[in-house]
């Protein structure tokens, strides 16, 4: 029997012992980085997705994310089902490791730019679950605000170690990463200090999802049919929202880039009409800088993916390129159109 037989054996004696479930067919699904994932179909044809916790995982946080998970089911928003195991939990411990248990949502995650029904959707369900959020209990997690907090000299010398990696473990594109990390530099050093001038003094912050990116939601038919893999940690809604409105994918490779974006803002104030109209507007800039001052994916050799992941964390810093450039370059148009979005509950 193969590790991956003998591996996939012991979690279907978790998946019965634990949660009463017989699993008939197990798939790996090569995603994740604190989980080793698999698709599960069960002897009474339920269609799971089985998590198990790495030994670095912090499991505490990762009960709260769970929980905050299935609060946001229980509000409308379209978060698949975490079964609870015989004691209760969603996570439960079982042969040595942590694991969790969650229905698998139908669709796919998206690959391409959005569409505007798609933006708008994604709006919708963001603005919903920020309103819900509202309420919940503040994580202990907190998500890093580096982008507004951590000195041009930070980001200048984060631009030198990436680069000292990157030569000592041989990436094959050391020319071209030599040219993005020195653009990053100048861009750090030309428009940290006028960009963040620029934001509202305060930001409201609260329970977020804390990482509600392309990846992790499930769509099909320009609908989100599954938010998946919560952080669940303290963050500011202006920042998720600014993430995903301008999505690396769909800046660096749609037009229409921009309408989305406002399509997409347009739809989160009908939701959450409590965030301050200020800080929606500022999303634009506050997008920017965590980009600049984001680094994931110019090294991908220190994460020891698999060829398919590492290709795309490759275009993905790529894109993240090219979307700092766009943003730039039009931030006087961003603000514009941004300046005619409506207070929420005005959708003349």
């Amino acid at each position: 029997m193969s590790d991956a037989d003998r591996d996939a054996a012991l979690m279907a004696d978790v998946l019965e012992d634990r949660y009463g479930l017989v699993a008939e067919v197990v798939e790996p699904v090569h995603m994740g980085t604190d989980t080793i994932n698999r698709r599960v179909l069960t002897e009474d044809g339920l269609r799971l997705y089985v998590k198990e916790y790495r030994a670095t995982a912090d499991i505490a946080a990762a009960g709260t994310a769970w929980d905050m998970a299935e609060y946001c089911r229980a509000g409308r928003i379209p978060v698949p089902r975490v079964w609870q195991d015989v004691d209760g939990d969603f996570v439960t411990i079982a042969e040595g490791c942590a694991w969790a248990v969650v229905d698998e949502a139908p669709g796919h995650v998206s690959t391409t730019a959005m569409t505007g029904a798609l933006a708008e959707h994604i709006g919708v369900v963001m603005g919903r679950m920020h309103r819900i959020l509202a309420a919940y209990p503040m994580p202990d997690q907190v998500q890093h605000a580096r982008w507004r907090t951590a000195t041009v000299h930070d980001g200048a010398a984060k631009c030198d170690s990436v680069l000292a990696s990157a030569l000592g473990q041989g990436h094959d594109r050391l020319g071209q990463l030599r040219l993005d990390l020195d653009q990053r530099r100048e861009d750090l050093h030309e428009h940290t200090h006028r960009l963040r001038e620029q934001l509202p003094h305060e930001l409201v912050e609260q329970a977020l999802h804390a990482d509600l990116t392309r990846t992790n939601l499930i769509v099909l038919a320009d609908s989100v049919t599954g938010v998946i893999d919560f952080r669940g940690a303290r963050a500011m809604p202006a920042w998720e929202l600014g993430r995903a409105a301008f999505d690396p994918r769909t800046v660096a490779n749609s037009p229409q880039w921009m309408s989305r974006a406002l399509a997409m803002a347009r739809a989160y104030i009908s939701e959450n009409p409590g965030l301050p109209l200020e800080e929606v507007r500022a999303c634009a800039r506050i997008a920017l800088l965590y980009m600049l001052f984001s680094f994931y994916g110019a090294n991908t050799s220190e994460y020891g993916l698999l060829a398919a992941a590492e290709a795309d964390l490759k275009q993905h810093w790529r894109e993240r390129q090219t979307t700092i450039r766009l943003l730039l370059h039009h931030l006087d148009e961003l603000d514009d159109a941004f300046s005619g979005l409506p207070a929420g509950g005005d959708h003349a």
